[in-house]
């Protein structure tokens, strides 16, 4: 069955495409969930829904693949991490669903959790491109969107079902779909698409209105008023940050076949789970404390939402912890999604040599984000060094220093040739 109650029937497809599919749906559901819940958006809770039932189709497709794949006890073994990677996304997709019910079911949420969600949201808006756009019946590079304004466009949503053309195949989409989950530079831009953004405040407005050709106006946060409520809301905000991170330290653990990497997931796990304890903790207590106690179930769907988007991630990294690698297909569908992680050296001498990443910002100046770092290891039972998680602007780079980072493939050359690794 398919997400709308069709018929699924088994045809061939190409599983690494599905799973970078999948990969970049769940990171986008991530952003988008959170988004929607900032803004109480009910028509971004909505995409979060459509892009939820496409998931599962993805998922089912993923999973007759690879069981049709599996010929002997060796394919099984190999294949294994593969379903759990595929069930993490699954997993993470239907928590993103379980964060975007609370807009649409009017489920109570305190004023203070949206005053704090801006810190850990970057901007995120949908946008419809208007027929008389400058963006219409243009491509993205030819758009130049991205260099521009510093905008990203992270998803498209077509509205209308045509034949898609060669770029669009390029980018995920099949004939049937409505959805571009990674449009690179030679998408066009249609009339009638709606455009996920992301990217700072005042890109996004001139690209918004570029777009629909009216003003852009961001929600207006309200002030947090419910004091006694303020730590169990910075519980959250810090879960899905670690959340996050997790996610895309175990892609980087499947990627690299890297084992202390995975470790550190584990980490990041247990640690949400501690901050979920101390959260109910907190919640309970305010619940004596505020005229309305129902208010707060919004607050404990998004925790736990949260908590399962953790646990995905020691999924998608637990064929590498026990032992088993990474399935080629896996590493070549997340080296081959949109947002893309990668590994890099400090070279001697180059401009990374010797200091911070305040220092160079390297967000503003290529786009990407820094993960983690792991210094040169320090004797031969050290293989892999000492990592440094959740790195900072104060946190300073020297020549041998290896580290992950996220974001555009332009970004990662940038960064290379910085780092003097490109």
């Amino acid at each position: 069955m398919d997400s709308s109650g069709g018929e699924v029937e088994y045809e061939p497809v190409s599983v690494k495409a599905v799973l970078s599919e999948m990969k970049d749906t769940a990171e986008l559901l991530i952003d988008l969930s959170f988004s929607a819940v900032l803004s109480g958006s009910d028509d971004v809770a909505r995409e979060v829904l459509a892009l939820e039932a496409r998931m599962d189709l993805l998922q089912m497709r993923a999973r007759m693949s690879l069981l049709m794949a599996a010929r002997t006890p060796e394919d099984a073994e190999q294949l294994a991490p593969v379903l759990g990677v595929v069930g993490a996304a699954e997993k993470i997709s239907d928590a993103a669903g379980d964060i975007a019910k609370v807009v649409l079911e009017d489920i109570g949420l305190p004023d203070a959790m949206r005053a704090a969600l801006p810190e850990a949201v970057e901007t995120l808006v949908r946008a419809g491109v208007a027929p008389e756009s400058e963006y219409a019946g243009r491509t993205l590079g030819d758009a130049n969107v991205e260099t521009e304004t510093g905008v990203r466009v992270i998803a498209i949503h077509r509205g209308t079902v045509e034949q898609s053309s060669t770029s669009d195949q390029n980018a995920g989409r099949s004939d049937n779909e409505n959805w571009i989950t990674n449009p690179d530079r030679d998408t066009e831009l249609r009339a009638g698409d709606t455009v996920l953004l992301r990217g700072p405040d005042d890109g996004v407005a001139t690209v918004y209105e570029r777009a629909t050709g009216e003003a852009y106006e961001p929600p207006a946060p309200p002030e947090p008023g419910i004091e006694d409520l303020e730590r169990a809301v910075d519980s959250i905000v810090l879960m899905k940050n670690i959340s996050e991170l997790a996610v895309d330290l175990a892609y980087g653990s499947v990627l690299f076949d890297s084992a202390a990497v995975a470790e550190e997931v584990v980490e990041l796990e247990a640690e949400v789970d501690a901050l979920q304890s101390r959260f109910e903790a907190w919640t309970l207590q305010a619940a004596a404390r505020v005229d309305d106690p129902v208010s707060l179930r919004g607050l404990v769907h998004l925790a736990n939402a949260t908590e399962v988007i953790s646990d995905a991630a020691v999924e998608i990294s637990e064929g590498v912890l026990r032992g088993l690698g990474t399935h080629p297909v896996v590493a070549q569908a997340v080296s081959e999604s949109d947002e893309v992680i990668v590994r890099l050296t400090v070279a001697p001498g180059s401009e990374f040599d010797g200091v911070t990443l305040g220092d160079r910002a390297v967000k503003t100046e290529t786009g990407m984000s820094v993960i983690a770092v792991r210094r040169p290891h320090r004797d031969e039972d050290d293989r892999d060094g000492e990592w440094v998680i959740q790195p900072g602007p104060e946190t300073r780079l020297r020549a041998g220093d290896v580290f992950l980072a996220k974001g555009t493939r332009s970004g990662a050359e940038r960064l290379g040739e910085l780092t003097g690794s490109g």
